[in-house]
């Protein structure tokens, strides 16, 4: 079974959130924020009429989400005979039984093509989590988890995703079509292209320093952008930020400033791999 990126945008394809999809026999499966999570479902319930043979449920607290992600996961899934996932495409997944009880595990740790996705129930989460740690697994907090993400570029809603940014400047090509059916932005999204309409591009940016989230960044004393997230990295010398940058003013390998920073903007692997639509692009 297949799965994919989408995102949510509003009419004029601002940016709301990205969704994982799985699409399974009867269901579609989204993994979503979870602050944005119920203006989603909300959002949904009002495009479903009387006839439609659609349900919405927010299935959260009936069940786990677990990632696993790093240079040793291929073989931690070898080692739970779970090698054929290993080398499919991203967004594949499987149904798998564990003690009589399903789990879904997928291609991809959601921030990152590499690594794998875990759906299942409570019930199971428990042994499941012991049988990934007995395997080598290392838990991930939430502090590691914001700098896996941030230095990965994966734009996310609050920060990157927001009123202020549409979804071609937030770099999500992948997560865009243009000749499926209709959908709430497309017209926007097609115009953006077509008139080349992107006057902003998302970037990592190495810092020598720590730098607040929000502040405007320079060049030449001119303003040509925002920095949207900071995350320190493994050691105290280690930071990186991302941040918006006006296009024709700077490129990857430039020197910016923010505040009396200086920092240098660079590709970040989650948007290195966006494929830039045109108009002669197949869904």
């Amino acid at each position: 079974m297949q799965g994919c990126d989408t995102v949510f945008v509003t009419p004029t394809a601002r940016t709301i959130d990205i969704a994982h999809a799985w699409v399974m026999k009867s269901a579609i499966t989204l993994l979503v924020s979870p602050i944005t999570c119920r203006s989603i479902t909300e959002m949904l319930m009002k495009y479903i009429f009387f006839a439609d043979k659609v349900e919405i449920s927010d299935i959260t607290k009936q069940t786990c989400f677990f990632v696993l992600t790093g240079p040793k996961s291929n073989q931690v899934m070898e080692d739970l005979n779970l090698g054929e996932l290993v080398g499919q495409p991203y967004g594949t997944h499987r149904h798998y039984s564990v003690n009589g009880t399903p789990v879904t595990i997928g291609v991809g740790s959601v921030i990152a093509e590499d690594g794998f996705s875990m759906l299942l129930s409570p019930a199971t989460a428990g042994s499941v989590w012991k049988t990934l740690l007995s395997h080598g697994a290392v838990p991930m907090g939430a502090t590691a988890w914001e700098r896996f993400r941030v230095f990965q570029g994966r734009p996310a809603p609050g920060k990157e995703l927001s009123d202020e940014f549409n979804v071609l400047e937030a770099g999500l090509w992948n997560a865009v079509s243009l000749n499926k059916g209709c959908y709430k932005g497309q017209e926007t999204i097609s115009r953006l292209i077509t008139y080349d309409g992107v006057k902003q591009k998302l970037y990592g940016i190495e810092l020598p320093a720590p730098a607040e989230p929000g502040s405007p960044i320079t060049i030449d004393g001119k303003k040509v952008g925002k920095l949207t997230s900071y995350a320190v990295g493994k050691t105290e010398s280690e930071h990186f930020g991302l941040g918006y940058i006006k296009k024709r003013t700077a490129s990857a390998g430039d020197k910016v400033l923010i505040g009396d920073t200086v920092g240098t903007l660079v590709e970040v692997p989650y948007l290195a791999r966006q494929t830039p639509l045109t108009k002669s692009s197949t869904a």
